[in-house]
């Protein structure tokens, strides 16, 4: 599968967060970002909104002229952890459209998918407790990284179960509306792929997101407003 295919499930699971600590409560919020996607300028939003009865959706989409993609999943919070009850992955580039449904059933602790997705990738698979799909991780690694603990997670997408592992390479300054922010930079690499993230310990989001490819910047998301 390739990145111009599903772009988001890779950068998503980097797309670090909503809370910064551990007892800090949810806060719905809407961030907005300058996006660069296949070579053109794309517009990026990232949003958590409150669905009731301790019920959440996080959203990030991507849109140009080429391409129109987005994840969204609603989850609840349940014992300090963050359980994906389902998702959805829609994608429409150039002439070409993919749409899958996931549902998270922790009762049975089954997961399934349906829609665009082959037979053999629709599960069910079996979720254990602390399993997310990529949306959610990025709402651990920031608490996470704050509170020191190591970055490693199990992510359920599609049929199948991955580790995720990142690291923390260095602090950078970056420049958002005109003010300085000390950030630190989180990476994860799969083969030619790596994914780098700009944490800023005052926003619910990340202040930058890139995505390269064999050494190429693929996705690159950068943070011009916040409310």
């Amino acid at each position: 599968m390739t990145t111009f295919q599903r772009p988001l499930t890779w950068i998503a699971a980097a797309a670090l967060s909503v809370a910064s600590l551990p007892a800090m409560a949810l806060q719905p919020f809407k961030a907005d970002y300058l996006a660069s996607y296949m070579g053109m300028q794309a517009n990026g939003t990232m949003t958590l909104a409150s669905e009731g009865a301790n019920k959440w959706r996080y959203t990030l989409q991507v849109k140009n002229q080429l391409a129109d993609l987005s994840q969204s999943t609603v989850f609840d919070e349940a014992n300090g952890s963050l359980r994906p009850l389902s998702s959805q992955d829609r994608s429409v580039l150039l002439v070409k459209k993919r749409n899958v449904q996931a549902t998270y059933n922790w009762t049975s602790n089954q997961a399934t998918w349906t829609g665009d997705i082959k037979g053999d990738r629709a599960g069910p698979v079996a979720l254990k407790a602390g399993d997310m799909d990529a949306l959610l991780i990025n709402l651990a690694i920031a608490r996470d990284l704050a509170a020191g603990k190591p970055l490693t997670y199990r992510m359920v997408d599609e049929g199948r179960i991955k580790p995720m592992n990142y690291k923390v390479v260095g602090k950078e300054t970056v420049t958002v509306a005109g003010k300085s922010y000390e950030a630190t930079k989180v990476s994860r690499t799969d083969g030619n792929k790596e994914l780098i993230a700009w944490i800023v310990p005052e926003f619910p989001v990340p202040a930058r997101l890139l995505q390269r490819e064999g050494g190429k910047d693929a996705l690159d998301l950068t943070i011009k407003g916040l409310n």
